[in-house]
């Protein structure tokens, strides 16, 4: 596990919490204590400029890239009137570098095993083991069967 992974899963330590999210800064990463994190996050490249809004729900063995932002579509609107109510990036999803994920209301779901391409904008949900690429995102193409969850994950029995 990377120091940057490590510091993740610290961040909301009772006593160290604070001093762990000023860690992350200098690392650009900013991961509030709100964002609910599974087992198995892989973070490369240190996660420079990684931004997750509080309202993120990552599941087991995602792996994120470095400048992966997730948040609001609507960052003009107060958060208490905004729609969006959460992005859920499910088990094995591969956010690679500079993926931006962004939720203009309801929930978006960033299906099991999908990679959402280098600077690819995806404003809307994915299916499982998709890839998405552009901007904004697109299904260009689908995974082969490596990534599928074991069948005791959150992702299959989300299904």
């Amino acid at each position: 596990m990377s120091l940057v992974t490590a510091l993740i899963y610290r961040r909301r330590h009772r006593l160290l919490g604070r001093l762990v999210q000023e860690a992350l800064a200098l690392y650009g990463v900013e991961v509030p204590a709100a964002c609910e994190i599974g087992p198995g996050l892989t973070v490369f490249h240190r996660g420079f400029g990684t931004v997750l809004h509080p309202y993120t729900t990552l599941g087991a063995g995602v792996t994120l890239y470095n400048g992966v932002t997730i948040g609001r579509a609507d960052p003009w609107v107060p958060q208490e009137r905004s729609a969006m109510r959460r992005v859920v990036v499910e088990d094995g999803a591969v956010l690679c570098a500079g993926a931006k994920v962004v939720c203009k209301d309801g929930v978006l779901t960033v299906g099991a095993g999908t990679i959402v391409g280098a600077n690819a904008v995806l404003t809307r949900s994915t299916g499982p083991g998709e890839i998405w690429a552009g901007v904004p995102a697109r299904k260009v193409g689908m995974r082969e069967g490596a990534w599928v969850p074991a069948p005791n994950s959150g992702a299959a029995a989300a299904r």
